[in-house]
């Protein structure tokens, strides 16, 4: 089958990075004389608005090749749910954790060899009101972590020296001292339990988040249920004790860690807590979360 590639570019992913990454490929694409077209977008709406024209023109051997990050993935994905439009994507955001768990490789050159030799398979997604998130939502110290990355000045230039993942840590321990536990009411699957002194709720399609945190290691956009993760009951101390375990996977062990697995999934909390998905801040609670079966094609190994 012969496949019009569609490259969609964040001109704005990466602090520019994502034109870059475009400039890197596109005498690629051109050597090896592949059909495409390119649109450039400014912002996420004009992204979501590229895609739904797209979407309503074309079919499956369209593929739609995102050249940013998840945030423009976040943006793009509800115009592609059960549609007939596969979707690739050439990492150039500052977490990267699609390509990541996926195993879309981070070098554009190499990324967009895995484009032409990945085969379409279906994955879950998380939807939460009129929100479509690919990764993790994440609730609580999460949230305002996200909040005050994507406010910083220093993400831009941790973005040029490659050190994205770093904006989390250093925006963490910024939100860290200052930070408020709550009581949360968590409803999985319509089984109810409270947590008290919570951190962080984490509701989990891939296993990693934040540049390459394995919040939940055994995540799977494949197979129909979120993993959970809720970190609670534990002190300001303890909680950076453990933080950097994250990182591994290995802060699962630990008694002020629980983990869940379900469908449905509702967090209200005795006070707003901020949410993001896929780093973008997207609400606070009370939410409610459903997965989305089988919602997107996508081109992976």
């Amino acid at each position: 089958m012969i496949h019009l590639y569609f490259f969609i570019v964040n001109s704005m992913a990466g602090n520019g990075k994502g034109r870059k990454v475009w400039n890197r490929i596109e005498p690629l694409l051109q050597h090896r004389q592949i059909s495409y077209r390119v649109e450039f977008s400014e912002s996420a709406a004009h992204a979501a608005n590229v895609v739904r024209q797209l979407a309503a023109q074309e079919s499956e051997q369209t593929v739609l090749v995102v050249v940013g990050g998840d945030g423009t993935l976040q943006s793009v994905i509800p115009e592609l749910i059960r549609g007939p439009m596969a979707l690739g994507m050439i990492p150039a955001g500052s977490g990267n954790d699609f390509a990541r768990a996926l195993g879309i490789p981070l070098r554009p050159e190499k990324a967009l060899e895995y484009l032409f030799d990945g085969e379409t398979q279906a994955i879950d997604i998380a939807q939460t009101g009129n929100k479509c998130c690919v990764t993790v939502i994440g609730i609580g110290i999460d949230g305002k972590v996200a909040q005050t990355v994507n406010e910083s000045g220093y993400k831009k230039w941790f973005n040029v020296l490659r050190l994205g993942r770093l904006t989390y840590v250093l925006s963490l321990l910024q939100v860290v001292s200052q930070y408020r536990t709550h009581s949360v009411e968590l409803t999985v699957d319509g089984k109810e339990q409270t947590f008290s002194d919570v951190w962080l709720v984490a509701v989990a399609n891939f296993p990693n988040y934040g540049g390459g945190m394995r919040i939940c290691p055994a995540a799977s956009c494949t197979d129909g249920v979120f993993d959970i993760c809720v970190v609670h009951g534990i002190s300001r101390f303890k909680f950076l004790r453990i933080f950097p375990q994250v990182f591994t996977g290995k802060h699962i062990v630990h008694s002020g860690v629980s983990m869940l697995r379900g469908k449905e999934v509702k967090v209200v909390s005795s006070s707003p807590m901020v949410a993001h998905g896929d780093g973008e801040v997207i609400g606070h609670t009370p939410m409610e979360i459903t997965i989305l079966r089988d919602a997107v094609r996508v081109i992976y190994k």
